[in-house]
């Protein structure tokens, strides 16, 4: 369809195919020596889990990392490695998975992260969240920030970075992936961050600088709407933008932590 070009990123990455393998395999081996608690019920369903990753001491507060896929595919399991950057910093770190379309809506998810944010700020109350997603988990922390979800945990959100946000989902009406997403005009327009007021949490919107045209455009128009920072990362594009999650002394982990 018109768009579908324009939304493709791994056909534009050399070695694009190749992510996701590596994605687990480092995973894997970070979750081999880590102090974690895995698959933890953060809701109803099978995909309503969370791995939970502890620092050596009593930890300062939680970051949650809501994962990419354009809310069809991927889960918790490919990014345990990424939170090795908060970790260091005695960071707490939550990585969640959630139903994926077309099993429910886009709306759905939300109100799923949402669950999830609640259930984190009780199992460790009174600590601060700081919210961190790539692409489609970049839209779905941007929704956290929104007035219309019913949050109880919102007070507590620290700092909000979307990650190659998908802000504005008007677009994807016009791509094939929407067969699966089965977004309509009104919830696209519900769905799109871009359209709500700031939240009252302080924002940093990534992206990479390398990143498909279209990604770039939906991280300004957030960054503008919500009159937030803006890091166009160098050097970066949509599979390699994250990277900085897993290391503790980058630009990435010091904009989420400051």
């Amino acid at each position: 369809m018109e768009l579908d070009d324009a939304y493709a990123n791994g056909a534009h990455i050399a070695g694009g195919d190749a992510f996701p393998a590596q994605w687990a395999a480092d995973a894997a081996a970070f979750r081999a020596s880590a102090t974690c608690a895995l698959d933890q019920p953060y809701g109803a369903g099978a995909r309503a889990v969370c791995d939970l990753f502890m620092p050596d001491t009593p930890p300062k507060g939680v970051v949650v990392f809501v994962h990419g896929g354009y809310w069809m595919a991927l889960d918790k399991s490919f990014w345990s490695h990424l939170a090795a950057g908060p970790l260091a910093h005695g960071w707490a770190v939550v990585i969640p998975s959630y139903d994926l379309c077309p099993d429910v809506r886009i709306s759905g998810i939300t109100r799923q992260i949402a669950d999830l944010m609640d259930h984190v700020a009780a199992r460790f109350a009174g600590l601060p969240l700081r919210l961190t997603g790539h692409s489609a988990g970049g839209h779905l922390v941007a929704r956290m920030g929104c007035g219309d979800v019913a949050l109880a945990a919102r007070g507590r959100i620290a700092r909000i970075v979307p990650i190659s946000p998908l802000a504005d989902l008007e677009p994807l009406l016009r791509t094939s992936m929407n067969t699966t997403l089965l977004l309509d005009a009104e919830e696209a327009r519900q769905e799109s961050p871009v359209l709500y007021p700031a939240p009252v949490a302080p924002v940093t919107v990534w992206v990479g600088a390398d990143e498909r045209p279209a990604f770039i455009a939906q991280a300004r128009a957030l960054a503008k709407a919500w009159r937030n920072d803006l890091v166009i990362a160098p050097a970066r594009h949509h599979f390699n933008v994250i990277d900085g999650l897993a290391v503790p002394d980058s630009d990435l982990v010091a904009a989420l932590l400051r």
